[in-house]
């Protein structure tokens, strides 16, 4: 027969669910990238994704991701769960290369305060057509947006950038290793953050090993 002081040591020692581990992203655009992330949500649930659109350049991206990092939130988020836990959650900064100026300082900025970097030379959309193909030549913005229009004919560059996302996403694992290959060939010649390259690859591997249960 059970008694009360058994009964409190099997509630004691039942195991606690660990919590989701944590991704805030930070992103330039409002929707292309959202609407990107929001399909890697939907298929990794055992990741927690917050993310916020439109911030801003690269500069004001890192600036707001340092700020808010370091006033508190998401830390504040954070502090209400276990500490051996916060530790594994990640803050990503993601932006394009572009015309924009103090690209470099945004990423000296993010490196230095513990932000995650996934940037895009030239832009976000070079990610996006990784999932189909590699590409490995320097490219204009303008020009892989074409690229990516005549790959996914229901992006328009001109108008809402908005593809099947939940569609796209199903071939991130080829897009993962197509622009690790990139970033090689890129660091062989000593320009990590040439063009073409993209780090978003390194985020969406992050989530998938969190969803996975994958503790590194």
């Amino acid at each position: 027969m059970k008694t009360r002081n058994d009964r409190f040591r099997l509630r004691r020692d039942k195991p606690e669910l660990d919590p989701k581990r944590r991704f805030t992203i930070y992103c330039e655009g409002k929707n292309t990238e959202p609407g990107y992330f929001e399909a890697i949500r939907r298929i990794h649930r055992n990741s927690l994704l917050v993310i916020h659109p439109d911030v801003g350049v690269p500069k004001t991206i890192a600036e707001r991701a340092v700020r808010e990092l370091k006033q508190g939130r998401p830390a504040r988020e954070r502090r209400r769960r276990k500490s051996q836990f916060a530790a594994r959650d990640e803050v990503w900064a993601v932006f394009d290369r572009d015309e924009h100026p103090g690209f470099e300082d945004a990423i000296r900025r993010c490196q230095q305060n513990r932000i995650r970097v996934g940037a895009s030379n030239p832009c976000f959309e070079l990610w996006l057509v990784l999932h189909d193909q590699d590409y490995n030549a320097p490219v204009r913005s303008d020009q892989i947006q074409s690229i990516l229009s005549q790959i996914r004919p229901e992006y328009r560059r001109r108008r809402s950038k908005v593809l099947d996302f939940d569609a796209l996403v199903l071939r991130v694992i080829d897009a993962e290793g197509r622009a690790e290959r990139q970033l090689e060939l890129r660091k062989s010649v000593g320009d990590p953050f040439g063009n073409p390259s993209t780090r978003v690859g390194k985020l969406t591997s992050s989530i998938r090993l969190a969803h996975s249960g994958d503790a590194r």
